[in-house]
């Protein structure tokens, strides 16, 4: 008989519809760019709590999800869902995902191979068509004849609690982008700080190693008051900012259809750099990448913010 180890490593799979994150390109880009971690919708079987019911339990990371509309269909909504086992011996499980319409989901269902008290999760895309009404859709997530329903809340991106970042969710315009991997310009302003997720659709790379200045520019969508512009750039343990984040930079503001230059960072080393300046009206904020750390220069940026 095999031991579980052994039949946990043969049975895992994985059923999705979206596969662009995980593309043959993906694999050149590996061999090239610092860190490109799990692709967006790999999946995780790691120990949970069963609660003997006998069952399988739908799990999700949030009690809702808030999904703009009018983005960047590269950066949908993203939300981490998951599957429980209650039951009392190790089984193959089936997780049904299913979402009003006309939202799209990435994935019709979560399939895994589960012993008692273990958990399966992975992440979930949930796209919002262009003309899509506001208001609230249901997601389902069924097995074992329990449903868990997340209601996504579609709203206008002038309509998201943006905790006074101006920029999130607003359009983005790159000078260039990798196209090795998923690195879309979109991923600066979804509201996401951490590295955790580059080369995963969580993170801007250009593609000219080398080829200074890269620019990434973002629309406020009306004239805004900006002083304050915070920049988070590649930083993980294995692979630092001291050694492959951003270096050198001009923030921009753009006035009267002209760019003015507002900041200057030179010589950083930090995952994160504020750069506060006199209170400006603007109706778009840009990015002058000049000089990236070590020796494999590209702009690697993770989030813009425009306060």
């Amino acid at each position: 008989m095999r031991t579980l180890a052994a039949a946990l490593a043969a049975a895992v799979t994985v059923t999705s519809t979206l596969t662009a994150a995980t593309s043959a390109g993906a694999t050149t880009a590996a061999a090239r760019d610092p860190e490109p971690s799990p692709p967006a919708l790999s999946v995780k079987v790691e120990p949970g709590r069963s609660k003997g019911t006998g069952s399988f339990t739908p799990i999700a990371g949030a009690d809702k999800l808030v999904a703009p509309i009018g983005v960047d269909p590269a950066c949908p909504a993203t939300l981490q869902i998951g599957l429980r086992s209650d039951a009392k011996k190790a089984a193959y499980a089936t997780m049904q995902v299913a979402v009003d319409p006309p939202l799209t989901a990435s994935r019709p269902m979560l399939t895994s191979y589960l012993p008692p008290g273990y958990e399966v999760r992975a992440k979930l895309l949930v796209a919002v068509p262009p003309g899509t009404e506001q208001g609230t859709y249901d997601l389902r997530l069924s097995a074992s004849g329990s449903t868990l329903k997340v209601p996504v809340e579609v709203v206008p991106v002038d309509g998201l609690d943006n905790g006074g970042n101006l920029a999130l969710r607003r359009p983005v315009t790159a000078s260039s982008q990798h196209t090795n991997a998923n690195y879309p310009p979109c991923s600066i302003v979804d509201g996401d700080r951490s590295s955790n997720g580059w080369a995963g659709g969580n993170g801007w790379n250009d593609a000219t190693a080398r080829a200074w200045p890269d620019t990434v520019a973002i629309a406020l969508g009306n004239a805004r008051q900006v002083s304050r512009v915070d920049l988070y750039t590649l930083d993980t343990e294995r692979y630092p900012a001291s050694r492959h984040g951003l270096r050198d930079w001009d923030v921009q503001v753009q006035v009267g259809g002209q760019w003015q230059t507002v900041a200057q960072v030179r010589g950083n080393t930090a995952g994160t750099a504020r750069s506060d300046f006199a209170p400006v009206t603007t109706d778009a904020v840009r990015i002058v990448a000049l000089a990236s750390n070590g020796a494999n220069d590209y702009t690697r940026i993770i989030e813009v913010e425009a306060r």
